[in-house]
């Protein structure tokens, strides 16, 4: 088995440079090899029109076979802008100092295609929306929702701008999941010496303050600070303020489950969350 690398999902989408740029700075941080993956969806490709109907059999015979030779024609530009993507997001890559890096294109749905190779990934990064999404800026592409669904990696959502993050917020419930999340951060090196924020929205309890108290200390070893907050209100509401009051870079969420922080990740404030993001979003189970 290959060593586990970023997994970069790069489409004919605005966010192709984004997404590039958020798995160089993963790579580099994570030293692990970067991988770009290019998937042509069958489902776009092909015409849909159908050619039944009170026509002559030679008429739509002639008609069938210009349908099947377009197809081929779309095929073939798809898969070569394709190439031509992947290779510019490897000279991207290489030119911000990536030796490791690896271009793959494959034929599908994005999620079984994904689910095939997720196993060599450590991180996957995916743009908010797709190409075939929605042009609004707050669309979330259906296939981005499928993908968290569907697979088992920590995965990385780009909005359409990227920059260097140097304070992260992790949500915080206390639960199973969300301490293993700390532990994970507190082992890997992706967000090691930024500024950490830990909020758990709830009740100001003993129990809460003290299952933020063992968060910090996990944490506080391999952040640059760390700051914990106990505050009452919608999930929600309470994280996006947070976020835009303390110039947030980037937030940590866990991915599903059955808990208020996982509950929300899952419904449709998951959607709203990513659909006003101004910032990246890690989701790990």
């Amino acid at each position: 088995m290959k060593a586990p690398h970023v997994m970069a999902c790069i489409d004919g989408s605005n966010y192709a440079e984004t997404v590039s740029d958020a798995a160089i700075w993963a790579s580099q941080r994570m030293e692990v090899p970067l991988s770009f993956v290019h998937v042509l969806d069958r489902n776009q490709a092909p015409s849909q029109f159908d050619p039944r109907g009170n026509i002559g059999l030679g008429s739509r015979e002639h008609l069938l076979e210009e349908l099947a030779t377009l197809d081929e024609q779309r095929g073939k530009v798809a898969q070569e802008h394709g190439r031509l993507m992947l290779s510019a997001a490897r000279e991207r890559a290489e030119a911000a100092g990536i030796t490791e890096v690896e271009t793959r294109q494959r034929n599908g749905e994005l999620v079984e295609a994904l689910t095939e190779i997720e196993e060599e990934a450590r991180l996957i990064v995916l743009g908010k929306r797709g190409e075939s999404a929605d042009a609004s800026p707050e669309h979330m592409g259906s296939n981005l929702e499928r993908v968290i669904r569907g697979l088992h990696r920590p995965i990385l959502v780009v909005p359409e701008s990227f920059t260097t993050p140097t304070r992260y917020l992790i949500a915080f419930d206390g639960g199973p999941t969300t301490r293993k999340m700390v532990e994970l951060l507190s082992e890997r090196p992706l967000l090691r010496d930024l500024e950490c924020h830990l909020v758990l929205v709830g009740a100001d309890t003993d129990e809460h303050r003290e299952q933020l108290a063992w968060a910090e200390k996990q944490l506080t070893p391999t952040s640059s600070a760390v700051q914990s907050h106990i505050i009452a209100g919608e999930v929600e509401k309470v994280l996006c303020d947070y976020r835009q009051q303390h110039d947030i870079d980037l937030l940590v969420m866990g991915a599903y489950g059955h808990s208020r922080i996982r509950q929300f990740l899952v419904g449709s404030t998951t959607t709203a969350m990513i659909r006003r993001a101004q910032s990246p979003l890690l989701l790990l189970r």
